[in-house]
């Protein structure tokens, strides 16, 4: 058995030179120092030996144990500093790295970031508000009871709750002006913000009609508030976002919240007014629904009518978007097309 031990000793100083990983090294400890490892079952064999061999035997093997564990402590203590690792060869060829693709903002974003900067600068503040609304404020407050014909234009999304009068009573907001009550009752007048947000409709999409959209809300309310401070903020508005004169025009128009109301539209930048399938050939784009806030909205909102007035508008920042950067069809927004996505 000595001899036996004398060569496993070798073989094991052997294969401890070779080591080059901590893989290589952990193998190596279960072949000899595990469970069942050979140097193991040596030493489980050294109890059927007679008494002085055992004495002699047991005590070789178990330096042998003794320098295998101290060898293999000190190759670990080697790896984890990371003087196992592989030398790099200067000489080979190097690979280039692999490309990190960087991301980059929506397009909606985009816009939506440059109208807030605008509108910060001219002393309003932003507000965010629910996507999930209330009837009441979605409707109701907005002066428009649920026997009004205008809730046929908006093709609304109800959720499956009903209220005690058994009416759907919660609704995937179809527009940002639901803010206007809730600005006022929070802020009280006067008053300026706007709210930009996802809004939704359960319409059939096509080139520029989407079941999902962003709007920005815009409210002023204060004493002595006209139709003219309306259009210079809508003025302002327009030659900021596209940096160069935007021929606009305004006609009448007709919002249940806003009396009088205006629509306010923009002549096409894609086909430059001659007609496309974005302005529905018509060389005009409606952009903006405005007018000045309904005595009732302002009431439902907490504030005296016969003190203060004020102007509310909303505007589609998809559509915005489209004119500005020259896109056909506002579905390209949603789709999740890298390749379109990768332009802006």
């Amino acid at each position: 058995m000595r001899e036996e031990l004398e060569k496993l000793k070798k073989r094991i100083a052997d294969e401890l030179s070779r080591i080059k990983d901590e893989s290589s090294l952990r193998a190596l400890e279960i072949k000899y120092l595990g469970r069942k490892g050979e140097l193991t079952g040596v030493l489980r064999a050294i109890s059927a030996l007679e008494t002085e061999a055992k004495k002699s035997i047991g005590r070789a093997a178990n330096e042998i144990k003794s320098e295998t564990q101290k060898k293999v402590a000190e190759l670990k203590k080697k790896f984890e500093a990371g003087g196992g690792r592989p030398a790099i060869d200067v000489t080979r060829p190097v690979l280039p790295a692999e490309r990190i693709e960087r991301g980059r903002l929506h397009p909606v974003t985009r816009i939506l970031n440059e109208l807030e900067d605008i509108f910060t600068s001219l002393g309003f503040m932003v507000v965010d508000g629910p996507e999930l609304e209330s009837d009441f404020f979605n409707f109701e407050a907005l002066n428009i009871p649920y026997y009004h014909p205008a809730r046929d234009i908006q093709d609304t999304f109800y959720i499956d709750h009903k209220n005690a009068d058994g009416r759907y009573d919660l609704v995937m907001r179809t527009q940002t002006s639901p803010m206007q009550v809730r600005s006022m009752l929070k802020y009280g007048a006067p008053l300026r913000c706007v709210v930009p947000g996802r809004v939704f409709r359960n319409e059939a999409t096509d080139a520029v009609h989407e079941t999902t959209f962003y709007q920005l809300e815009g409210l002023m309310i204060d004493r002595d508030i006209s139709i003219a401070n309306l259009i210079a903020v809508m003025k302002e508005m327009m030659s900021g976002i596209f940096r160069q004169p935007i021929e606009i025009r305004v006609r009448p128009g007709h919002f249940p919240f806003t009396e009088p109301s205006l629509e306010v539209d923009i002549k096409c930048t894609i086909c430059g007014g001659s007609g496309c399938a974005s302005c529905k050939h018509s060389g005009w784009l409606e952009m903006i629904g405005s007018g000045m806030v309904h005595p009732k909205v302002l009431e439902y909102g907490g504030v005296d009518p016969r003190k203060f007035s004020g102007f509310a508008f909303g505007l589609g920042v998809t559509r915005l978007a489209m004119m500005k950067y020259g896109i056909e069809d506002i579905r390209l927004f949603n789709g999740g097309d890298l390749r379109f996505l990768e332009q802006f």
